[in-house]
Formats: C-alpha cells, structure tokens, sequence
C-alpha cells in the first residue's frame, strides 16, 4: 500500500472529502507512524552508523535521526570491539574529572539533545579518546514517512497496522462515534500483535530456542 493508497482508503472508511479534514490526512499518518514506532522495536527501526572519535575531544555528535542506543562499540587499530558501558554523564564525570585523562574509551553517555540548527547532540566518552577510534553505533531511528517518501515498509509489509493506526487518529479529529473509534482501535491492537510477532521472532533462533508459538488475536 503506497501513500496515495491509504489517503483513499482513510477517506473511504471514514466516508469524508471534506477540506480540512483531507488537508490533515498527512498529520494522522504521521502520528500514526509514531504511535506505532513507538511501541514496536522491529528489525527496519535498527540502523547501523560509523564514526571517528577526535584525539583528546570527549564528544561524539550523534545521527541526524538518532532515537536511542541499541549498542555502541569502539574498534583499535588492531580492528578488536569493545562495546562501550552506558553510563550517565555525573559517572563519566566522577570516574574521569578531568578531561586530559586518555585513554581506551570505555563508557559513554548521552551528554545532550537535538538543538536544531546548531547541533544534533553528543555523547560524551570516557576516558577521553587517546587516538581517533572507529566507532560503530547501532541505534533506533524513525524512518522516512510514508507522506514523504510515498511507501515505506509499514506500508509493504502491516498495511493494516497503519490503516486502523491513522484511522484512530482521524475518526479522533472527526470526534465520531465511540463503536466505531472502539471497532478500530480492535483492529488496530490486533495489527500491533503481528509486528510484536515480528519483533519476537527478530530477536530469537528457532534452531537454537525452539519454535515460538503463535501469539494469536491477530485479524
């Protein structure tokens, strides 16, 4: 299901062209998107990033769409990983009051948020870097939406998780009946069981931990 797609269906189910409500159609989407994002860790939210670390500097800046750290890993030059601590920033202080103490990272925090334009926030390391380490960071990020880029994998592959996620939110705008709200939110909660099936199944083996059992309820 494509973007152009679910703008008809939205309308269809809710049985509305009118202006302003098409006009926000985008907005459901996208609160959709996020409640659903939100709430589900599958696989397509996982990103891989590398980066450098700077000779005597504490700070690393974090992705543009950086959301939250799965891990962190520094690699020497003899290509071995250490997977970093997280710690809060108070630690990293404590363990480290001063900044010209170098060294092998171990720890790392996140030192501040998006202030947007100027930065995109930083983690902070400790002890400061000694050399300019590679680092891998594997982290969660919200994708481009759907309204933006026309598909994306919601889209492909839990249609009608979006469906009903951005029907909740429209028939919310449209303060319709509460049945109807309720009939969608059901479908929508039984949507949402198939993607935690899918986030189960992402984090297991069937070789090693057996075959998962069906979780069920899903329509």
């Amino acid at each position: 299901m494509n973007y152009s797609e679910l703008v008809a269906l939205v309308s269809d189910y809710v049985e509305s062209t009118e202006t302003s409500f098409v006009a926000n159609i985008p907005m459901f989407v996208r609160q959709a998107e996020e409640r659903i994002y939100r709430s589900v860790m599958i696989p397509e939210l996982r990103k891989n990033a590398t980066a450098s670390t700077t000779l005597g500097s504490q700070y690393l800046a974090r992705p543009s769409d950086f959301l939250a750290v799965f891990s962190m890993a520094v690699v020497d030059a003899d290509g071995d990983y250490t997977y970093l601590y997280d710690k809060d920033v108070n630690f990293i202080r404590e363990a480290y009051p001063r900044a010209s103490t170098q060294g092998l990272p171990l720890y790392y925090a996140q030192f501040d948020g998006d202030r947007v334009p100027l930065s995109e926030g930083n983690f902070i390391l400790g002890p400061t870097p000694d050399a300019a380490y590679t680092v891998e960071l594997h982290y969660y990020f919200d994708p481009p939406s759907i309204v933006t880029a026309g598909t994306s994998w919601l889209g492909d592959n839990a249609e009608t998780t979006l469906l009903y996620g951005a029907l909740i939110e429209a028939y919310t705008y449209q303060k319709g009946e509460a049945d109807m709200l309720q009939l969608y939110t059901t479908r929508y909660n039984q949507a949402m069981l198939q993607l935690f099936g899918v986030d189960l199944r992402s984090k297991r083996d069937d070789y090693r931990d057996g075959t998962m059992q069906s979780l069920g309820g899903a329509g």
